[in-house]
């Protein structure tokens, strides 16, 4: 857990993955907390239980972006209620990974589900995540729900839902984290939800299974940093709501990440030692150590995407 705070309230998050809730002493599953954060007056934040979750209360309705772990969609429809009346329209996902899309199954079978369609394409079959160290076997959330949850609507580079005050903005920049990472912008509220793209900081996972890059990761944050535009907050996936400076900086930590991958090989070195070596620069202050499995697995697709 780690824990995290935006100005003006607390933002307390996990940054593991693909887990379940753990079980208590007792053998019964451990409460199930959603923590609210009000980032604008109809724009919410919901911690706990996987990826972060934004409500988006709308003039008609509701639309949530990223649903969490198996088990977790209750939970946030729970809270929505709490926060309004107005049914939920809509769910975006930002990308595949069962943290960000599992509670899917748990909402109405009338509500829209969009996605990237890459996206679309890799929720299909769920693979697991390259650099995430395995607890049991693959699990399809989908497949054990008759395909409940899947996406029903699907865009390919931008895709422009309502107007005014509840306009959003869906943009997709390049692979990166995936091959379908989904921008989500609410032009009126100067705020992006970003998704694991932009996870926090910390290295992020550069899913090779799911269509990730490592070479190509900086280029696609940069993309995405020209066109934001007015925005002042940045929804991250596993953090705390950043800045664009931020996300500039992460930028310039992925490429950094990049280039020395590519002396390293260019050197004669192989990835096992570049992998067992590689540390956080200095520079990149308050930034995450990553487990082991992820560096080698971001240093050996490096190594193939390098020529």
């Amino acid at each position: 857990m780690l824990g995290l705070l935006i100005a003006g309230g607390g933002l307390s998050v996990s940054v593991a993955a693909f887990q379940q809730p753990a079980a208590a002493a007792s053998g019964q599953p451990a409460q199930m907390v959603v923590e609210v954060s009000k980032l604008r007056d109809n724009l919410f934040v919901l911690q706990g239980g996987g990826g972060n979750t934004a409500v988006f209360v709308q003039t008609d309705g509701v639309t949530v972006v990223d649903t969490k772990n198996p088990g977790w969609g209750a939970p946030i429809l729970a809270k929505i209620k709490e926060l309004t009346p107005k049914p939920i329209v809509r769910i975006i996902n930002t990308h595949t990974h069962g943290d960000h899309v599992s509670g899917n199954v748990e909402f109405p079978s009338n509500v829209e589900i969009l996605v990237h369609a890459n996206t679309s394409v890799n929720m299909k079959t769920m693979a697991p995540a390259s650099g995430i160290a395995q607890t049991g076997p693959p699990r399809n959330i989908f497949a054990e729900h008759a395909n409940r949850g899947l996406p029903t609507r699907t865009f390919t580079d931008t895709l422009t839902l309502g107007s005014g005050a509840d306009q959003i903005d869906l943009r997709y920049f390049g692979r990166g984290h995936t091959n379908g990472d989904t921008w989500v912008f609410f032009p009126a509220l100067r705020v992006v939800h970003a998704g694991d793209i932009f996870p926090g900081k910390q290295l992020p996972i550069m899913d090779s299974n799911n269509g990730g890059t490592a070479v190509g990761y900086a280029d696609t944050l940069m993309k995405a940093h020209a066109a934001l535009g007015n925005v002042d907050s940045i929804i991250t996936g596993h953090s705390t709501v950043m800045t664009p400076n931020d996300l500039r900086e992460f930028a310039d930590f992925n490429r950094e990440f990049a280039s020395d991958v590519r002396t390293a090989k260019q050197a004669g070195r192989n990835a096992e030692e570049v992998a067992a070596k590689w540390a956080i620069p200095a520079k990149y202050v308050g930034y995450t150590p990553p487990q082991a499995p992820r560096v080698r697995a971001n240093v050996e697709l490096a190594y193939r995407e390098i020529q």
